[in-house]
């Protein structure tokens, strides 16, 4: 994991990712993008996983769920997340442990948390989210 890491703050990627088979690849992409595009097109990567990620909220942590991750580590991580992953058994840590995630340039809530707050599983978080992101597609906004 430790390398994992250094390759997130050396690369300043936003996701880490150590497949079952030792292969890593590092993603760019804003919020959950990244972790839904796995899951969509490379779920393989995900199944046994490591991941090291900046911020992982309960959207994410759904996502991760899903995706079958055995091990992970946010900088930030919401305390919302941490029933989804003690329910899966993924053995995580973190930098810092907030309340909740906060969007520092509105001073506000995630959006993501928000959506999937009364989600009690991995499969609604799953399921809010791409309802969400589908209802974006067909009115033009990503």
């Amino acid at each position: 994991m430790k390398e994992l890491i250094k390759k997130l703050h050396d690369e300043n990627c936003s996701l880490v990712v150590q497949a079952a088979t030792g292969e890593v690849t590092t993603y760019n992409k804003k919020g959950v993008r990244d972790l839904v595009w796995l899951l969509d097109h490379e779920a393989w990567r995900m199944s046994g996983a490591s991941i090291a990620d900046k911020v992982i909220g309960k959207a994410a942590a759904g996502l991760v769920v899903r995706g079958g991750v055995k091990e992970l580590y946010a900088e930030v991580m919401s305390r919302l997340a941490l029933p989804l992953l003690d329910g899966a058994g993924i053995h995580y840590s973190y930098g810092e442990l907030v309340d909740r995630i906060i969007i520092p340039a509105v001073d506000n809530r995630c959006p993501l948390e928000k959506i999937v707050a009364s989600a009690q599983t991995a499969e609604e978080v799953e399921q809010m989210l791409r309802e969400h992101f589908s209802h974006q597609a067909s009115i033009g906004q990503t």
